[in-house]
């Protein structure tokens, strides 16, 4: 059996639209990591809101968040992790713009950093709003580097932002825009893609790119999908995104099409 470094996005791939990992793919996941395969997450979450799905699939494997801006083993102090940032400065640089911008609520993100300057819990599921003084993103609390900065924008000017952040910022950041009906911007380290946590994957197992199957359905899974040996698309992903892809599944994240390519293509096959 050639071992298999198997690569899941988490939303629209391997959880169904009510953010749940369904019976089936739990099952089949599980199959899998038995059956000898290598079973991780890269995903644009950050590790505090993709520990759960990790720990309920019962991996031990590293995982890589930020869209690629940290890769770590959760509950391990295991040496072999990184962290890609960019400078704290830009963060209070768009904080004191904000209103400006027409930007509604801020959260600068990192391995164990979470700060955010909203209060308002019913602003948006996206941005859990501060319920301490000391999650409350302002120029005392953000003592590190970040890996990521996500935004609520107006969702009418979310172009017109977009395009002066570019212009101010595209030195150090990349500009992106999260999938899905929520306006929300993402200000990643320039040129870190989910490509970056694949390469740090293969050389921490020595596995070739060929033996890689990834998951994906946005633009954030691209560079990944393009990088590993097969690249598997959503049936749900947009036409684009599935052109990039080595194959489609069948059927979308909400009837186990990550779990039923699996059955099919890799636990079938042996």
């Amino acid at each position: 059996m050639q071992q298999k470094l198997i690569s899941l996005d988490l939303d629209g791939t391997t959880l169904n639209s009510s953010s749940q990992i369904s019976p089936k793919t739990k099952n089949v996941l599980q199959a899998v990591s038995q059956a000898g395969h290598i079973v991780t997450i890269v995903t644009g979450r950050s590790d505090k809101m993709a520990l759960n799905y990790y720990d309920e699939l019962g991996l031990k494997t590293p995982m890589v968040n930020f869209n690629g801006a940290v890769g770590h083993f959760p509950h391990s102090q295991s040496n072999d992790s990184y962290e890609i940032t960019f400078q704290k400065e830009i963060v209070l640089d768009i904080l004191a713009s904000k209103s400006t911008l027409g930007i509604q609520a801020i959260a600068a993100e990192g391995k164990g950093l979470t700060l955010t300057d909203s209060t308002d819990g019913s602003l948006s599921p996206f941005f859990p709003a501060a319920s301490r003084s000391q999650d409350v993103l302002n120029k005392i609390n953000l003592t590190k580097d970040p890996s990521a900065i996500t935004m609520l924008v107006n969702p009418f000017k979310k172009a017109e932002i977009t395009q002066q952040l570019q212009k101010t910022y595209d030195s150090d950041v990349t500009v992106s825009v999260w999938g899905g009906p929520a306006p929300v911007l993402e200000l990643s380290p320039k040129n870190i893609n989910k490509k970056v946590g694949l390469k740090f994957l293969t050389q921490h197992f020595n596995i070739p790119r060929q033996n890689i199957i990834a998951f994906g359905d946005e633009q954030n899974d691209i560079e990944m999908l393009r990088y590993a040996g097969t690249g598997v698309a959503m049936k749900n992903a947009s036409s684009w995104i599935q052109d990039v892809a080595n194959v489609v599944t069948t059927v979308d994240n909400d009837h186990d099409g990550l779990a039923q390519y699996l059955e099919q293509n890799l636990l079938q096959a042996e």
